[in-house]
């Protein structure tokens, strides 16, 4: 899920969510409807789960017909089940932030959700994998490059023997979180001044269709930290770049 909050003083405030037809996605959208004062947009993958437009008090939510994107992922179709979660959480996220960042105004938002899952996943991997994952200076072409050697070595049945754990949901998360921190960077230092904020985080273990229903948070309760990010209030500079969970910044 990513939610983006762009806003000037110029311009009325718009709020983007995606896979926000339910589960934590949508529990965000209600929240923005409550403590939001502009334009929330709904998005999902399968069109036919679309949430049409309607007005609430607190702000006017629609929902975009069409896909906005379609990814790039380069997963084989043989693995598609199984990758899914790659193609997903972090080709398909990949390429809304580096379509939306180009547009985003000055004071705008940005949280991606990543799990608590990247930092076991990332535990898990070898001791050259995690130090390349904690560089500071791991670029964009150098994390999709990875991201892709562990699509290739999982097609091959080799990737445990490389180096990687064993679950595709671990490292597409590990992807985005360092995709996160790679794109703050790229913002302060190409944006300087215009204090955009972006940050991954971890909406804990929530009763969503993936998690089951013993989960022990309500997606409401989900969306707590997600909504944290996303108001973060005018003037201030921090958190960026981080992974946050219970709205705390957390050593990665």
């Amino acid at each position: 899920m990513f939610c983006m909050i762009s806003t000037d003083m110029s311009t009325n405030k718009v709020a983007l969510v995606t896979g926000s037809n339910k589960g934590i996605g949508f529990a965000v959208v209600r929240s923005l409807c409550k403590n939001f004062t502009g334009d929330v947009y709904l998005s999902a993958r399968d069109v036919g789960r679309e949430i049409f437009s309607r007005r609430n008090t607190a702000a006017s939510m629609y929902s975009l017909t069409t896909p906005v994107l379609r990814s790039k992922s380069p997963i084989p179709r043989l693995l598609e089940s199984k990758l899914r979660s790659l193609r997903t959480n972090f080709f398909a996220s990949r390429d809304m932030c580096n379509e939306f960042l180009t547009i985003i105004k000055p004071g705008g938002r940005v949280v991606n959700v990543s799990s608590v899952m990247s930092s076991i996943a990332l535990k898990n991997c070898s001791s050259e994998l995690q130090a390349r994952f904690r560089s500071s200076d791991i670029t964009e072409e150098e994390l999709v490059m990875l991201m892709e050697k562990f699509v290739q070595e999982a097609q091959n049945g080799e990737h445990t023997q490389k180096g990687w754990p064993n679950t595709a949901y671990g490292v597409s998360k590990i992807g985005l979180t360092v995709l996160s921190k790679i794109q703050a960077r790229r913002l302060r230092e190409e944006r300087t001044g215009d204090q955009i904020l972006l940050n991954a985080c971890c909406p804990g273990w929530v009763r969503t269709d993936m998690a089951g229903p013993n989960a022990t948070k309500s997606p409401d309760e989900g969306a707590v930290t997600p909504i944290y990010l996303a108001l973060l209030p005018p003037g201030v500079t921090e958190p960026h770049g981080q992974f946050v969970s219970e709205k705390q910044v957390q050593v990665w």
